[in-house]
């Protein structure tokens, strides 16, 4: 894609959500990393709900371990995949207090060595908490990145991260990341896009796809009626 094209589709999305951000409470990198873990496969709304009461109770490492497991589990009860991400948690934890001092560590191949955090929560972690320039690709990113052509069909998740890496100005990967997110959220969703209002229909490879089937649609029930 060419240069003025990505150009574009930036700018567009910029207009559309100017100020796009983390939606994941935290006051702090532990915190965010908390959150991350567990929005895994799981709505942002709904890890909020239950930091409120978590972020209350346990304030650093030290106070997620120095409960049973099964305590743990059950003030994360509401989050998908809670057993597993109790486990994660509670391990976790306990380098970050053996290896670490109790802080997170800032950089991403150190990150990504913890339980339960993967490529996207330390890309999600560096930006966001320590101001290092990432894209992190969850499924908002990558469907809104393959419907617009900036990424292909079949690309995998980290492929898709490298060609927005390339095609996005390094100092806008981070704000770009959080557009992309709020795009596929309230705007480019997954089941009923909002295609027939959206900006980039001209360039996005789907909306035409989609809007080009209602038409067709929309005539055989006319024509059906007749």
């Amino acid at each position: 894609m060419k240069v003025a094209e990505v150009r574009h589709i930036l700018d567009t999305i910029g207009d559309l959500f100017p100020d796009a951000h983390c939606e994941l409470n935290h006051s702090n990198a532990f915190e965010l990393t908390i959150a991350v873990l567990l929005s895994a496969q799981c709505t942002d709304a709904t890890v909020n709900k239950v930091t409120v009461d978590l972020f209350q109770k346990y304030k650093a490492p030290i106070d997620y371990i120095s409960v049973p497991l099964e305590e743990l589990e059950g003030d994360i009860r509401r989050i998908g995949l809670y057993r597993n991400k109790a486990k994660h948690i509670q391990s976790l934890c306990s380098i970050l207090i053996e290896q670490y001092g109790g802080e997170v560590p800032e950089a991403h191949d150190l990150l990504v060595t913890l339980p339960g955090v993967g490529r996207k929560t330390a890309n999600v972690v560096v930006s966001n908490a320590f101001g290092v320039p990432a894209i992190a690709v969850d499924t908002h990113v990558e469907r809104v990145a393959k419907r617009l052509a900036l990424a292909g069909w079949k690309d995998s998740v980290l492929e898709v991260e490298k060609k927005l890496m390339k095609a996005v100005p390094r100092d806008e990967w981070t704000i770009t990341h959080h557009r992309l997110i709020f795009f596929g959220r309230y705007h480019c969703k997954a089941q009923n896009p909002k295609c027939q209002v959206c900006p980039l229909l001209d360039v996005c490879r789907e909306g035409k796809k989609r809007m080009k089937t209602a038409v067709v649609r929309k005539a055989k029930d006319h024509t059906s009626i007749s």
